[in-house]
């Protein structure tokens, strides 16, 4: 790991008519299992299937079917838990919190209120060079997801499709450690990378396989200092709740207007209520959309279909000792091996698919080389043409051998780009296309010195301004690249100008 330095960044403050605020905003994110089966059943949780076709009876809550837990899912929340490196519980349970909703069939959702199988962990939030913030996890439970309603499919009538019902879901809960609208969507962002390099959670947002409720308050400067100091919340201010928000953008949007909406509430004299709300991202606000319940409301009590959750130490140490390499210890690696920046190391392992591209690529070759030209060369390209690197017409095999041609400086970087357009195209093997299509770099010096003599015999006034001015010698290496083909090798033209002009 490398020794960083990181700095706290600021909280953010809004200027109101009485004064500064500034924000205090915890998440809960529900992250749904990378499961094939449900929590408590076996049916499927393929997504986009036809409605209501992955419904086992305990999910439609048929008269007599009772639950059995997924072991599967208990190891991917366990797995969760170490790779945020958090507490976890060898005993939990679950518990009935009761609510009525079309779409929960049971009438109450099975979860664990009082014994979480994770306890505290921590995320480390990169939000700039050397400025981190770190985030407390204060708990991580397991949950059954409940199903949806459909409201547009006739003016008249609501549809229920119970497919996402008895869903695994694992929310993680946040202390209120995040200080600003950015923060918060780098906190989900840093997540979800975490999670999709364990394999826990795809992460997919627009799926709605990661969702987040964003808990917002306002105080005055130095109430979240005594708030630290003695950890009484009513330092922080009412906080509300904006319920589903499944994407980054949206996420920071909704939390600077809720602020704004409840310092205004503030500065006029009034009270906020705790109360859930929902982000309208067309009218760039949040409405209304009940009370904030409190835990005694959902009248919680231990679920009776099953027995408390007991797990081995030796179960837990051997899923630790599968974990995979994390965003932050990989990172810091490619530092290291690679001798890259640490912001180039950020963006190769800012996602796992793209960070196991650049490492098949980069084996056995110059690292920073194949840094640049898959950050600036394939990522870009990927950019332009709107497809993922899963997509690449240019596999990792392709661009290595590209690579590997201009370390053996057989091609130039100028002949390189041109080969990395035809492979991208029409396929191929780099090296089998430089020698079929006569792209090797010309590294005869006695052929460059003789187009170098060529050029300087037929510009004897641009001589004596490159003599005069050194600069304009470019200019001759321009002219003998341009009558090679590009194949010339640069620095050799480069070093035999010089020599001719006695520069």
């Amino acid at each position: 790991m490398l020794d960083l330095t990181y700095e706290t960044p600021k909280p953010k403050v809004i200027a109101g008519a009485t004064g500064d605020w500034e924000l205090v905003i915890g998440l809960e994110v529900h992250a749904q299992v990378a499961s094939n089966a449900k929590l408590f059943s076996g049916a499927s949780t393929e997504f986009g299937a036809e409605p209501n076709s992955n419904v086992a009876f305990v999910d439609a809550a048929m008269p007599g079917m009772l639950p059995v837990i997924n072991e599967g899912c208990v190891a991917l929340a366990v797995k969760t838990g170490l790779g945020l490196k958090a507490e976890i519980n060898l005993k939990s349970a679950f518990d009935r919190k009761n609510y009525f909703y079309p779409d929960l069939p049971q009438g109450y959702q099975i979860s664990q209120l009082y014994h979480p199988i994770v306890g505290e962990g921590e995320v480390l939030v990169d939000m700039g060079p050397g400025v981190a913030r770190k985030v407390r996890i204060e708990r991580i439970h397991l949950e059954q997801d409940a199903g949806k309603s459909i409201h547009d499919m006739d003016p008249h009538m609501s549809f229920v499709d119970l497919n996402r019902t008895g869903v695994a879901l694992m929310e993680i809960v946040s202390r209120p450690d995040i200080r600003g609208p950015e923060e918060a969507a780098a906190y989900v962002g840093k997540l979800r990378q975490i999670l999709r390099y364990l394999g826990t959670c795809d992460g997919n947002m627009q799926n709605g396989n990661l969702r987040a409720d964003v808990n917002v308050s306002v105080c005055r400067p130095g109430d979240y200092e005594k708030y630290q100091e003695t950890q009484d919340f009513s330092h922080l201010g009412t906080r509300c709740e904006i319920k589903n928000m499944n994407s980054m953008r949206f996420i920071q949007q909704a939390i600077e207007y809720e602020a704004r909406r409840q310092i205004a509430i503030l500065e006029d004299g009034g009270s906020v209520d705790q109360e859930t709300r929902l982000y309208d991202p067309d009218k760039g606000e949040t409405r209304s959309m009940r009370s904030k319940e409190e835990a005694h409301d959902y009248r919680y009590f231990p679920c009776p279909d099953l027995l408390p959750l007991e797990i081995e130490q030796g179960w837990v140490d051997d899923i630790a000792a599968s974990l995979p390499e994390l965003p932050d210890a990989k990172k810091a690696r490619f530092v290291s091996d690679y001798g890259m920046t640490e912001y180039d190391a950020g963006v190769l392992t800012a996602d796992v698919e793209n960070a196991t591209f650049f490492e098949a690529v980069a084996e056995g070759r110059d690292g920073k080389l194949a840094a640049n030209w898959v950050i600036n060369e394939l990522f870009g390209r990927l950019k332009k043409a709107d497809l993922d690197i899963e997509d690449s017409p240019v596999t990792a095999s392709q661009l290595g051998g590209i690579i590997e041609l201009i370390g053996k400086g057989d091609i130039s970087g100028k002949i390189a780009k041109d080969l990395f357009e035809i492979v991208w195209t029409e396929g191929g093997d780099p090296a089998e296309i430089v020698e079929a299509r006569g792209m090797k770099q010309v590294t005869d010096t006695g052929a460059i010195e003789a187009a170098v003599d060529q050029v300087i015999a037929d510009n004897p006034e641009q001589v004596e301004k490159a003599k005069a001015n050194p600069k304009l010698a470019g200019w001759f290496v321009g002219q003998v690249m341009k009558a090679t083909g590009g194949k010339a090798n640069p620095k050799a033209v480069n070093e035999l100008v010089s020599a001719k002009l006695g520069l």
